[in-house]
Order: structure tokens, then C-alpha cells, then sequence
């Protein structure tokens, strides 16, 4: 091998090393809005209303789908190497839940580790009716005409 190609491998070598280790380093992605506590400290349950926090904390992120007088500020971190599924490293929800006259009632802050996994069940729902064969799909309906 000359030594100019050698002394372009030796170079490049530790380069090339650089490179992928780089690729290797996490993603760190941010979702959602949580405010800063000086804010959050200002929506005192019975003398804050609905207004007062949407000015406040502004929008929220989601309303409880049954009842509308929750709502929930909600951030997460995640972090994702290369092509791995992301893994949430931090989640803060705040949750503002309101009385009959639209007051603050309280005002909850969670983590993820007041968190619980939900494993969704794998059945399947039987359905009525007879499993037909392609043929049968095909030539079934066959002098089955209606006027």
C-alpha cells in the first residue's frame, strides 16, 4: 500500500469513528406546555375562574372527554437513538379541575411516575355468520337476484 493511502486511512479512520458515533447520540424531543410555576401559582382554587385561566395558563392541552371540567396542561421529553422506538425521560401533567360555577376547585401536578401502564387486551370480537371460502364468495350470490 503507498504511504499516501496510508496516511489518508490513518486519517480518515478516526473521521469516519467520529461520525458514527455521533449518529449514535439520543434525540431529545419536547412535546406539550407546562407553564412556570410563578404562573401556575397564580390559579388559586376558589378565586380563579375558567377565564382567569385561560389567560393565565392559556389553552389547554386536552379537556376530560367526560366530563369538561378538567383540563389538563400535558409535556413530555423523549429521547430516540438511531432507529429505536423513543422513550419518554420526563412527562409533567397539570391538571386544573373546575367546580359547578366554573371556580377552580384544584389544581393537581403529576409525573410519570403517578403513571400507570395500560396494556391494551389482544382478542379478537366473534363476529356472526358463516366463514365462506373464495369459491363460495364468488359463485354464492349465483341466481340470488331480487326485482
Amino acid at each position: 500500500m503507498p504511504d499516501t493511502l496510508r496516511s489518508a486511512l490513518r486519517f480518515a479512520a478516526p473521521l469516519f469513528a467520529l461520525a458514527l458515533a455521533a449518529a449514535c447520540e439520543p434525540r431529545i424531543g419536547a412535546h406539550g406546555f407546562v407553564p412556570n410555576p410563578e404562573r401556575v401559582a397564580q390559579v388559586r382554587p376558589g378565586a380563579a375562574d375558567k377565564l382567569d385561566v385561560s389567560e393565565i395558563l392559556g389553552t389547554p392541552s386536552a379537556v376530560a372527554n367526560f366530563d369538561a371540567s378538567t383540563w389538563y396542561y400535558i409535556s413530555q421529553r423523549s429521547s430516540a437513538t438511531a432507529f429505536f422506538k423513543p422513550e419518554i425521560v420526563e412527562q409533567i401533567v397539570l391538571a386544573v379541575r373546575f367546580d359547578d360555577t366554573d371556580t377552580v376547585a384544584a389544581v393537581d401536578r403529576f409525573t410519570l411516575e403517578d403513571g400507570r401502564i395500560v396494556e391494551p387486551v389482544e382478542r379478537q370480537t366473534p363476529t356472526a355468520g358463516n366463514e365462506l371460502t373464495l369459491l363460495q364468495q364468488l359463485f354464492g350470490n349465483i341466481g340470488r337476484f331480487s326485482n
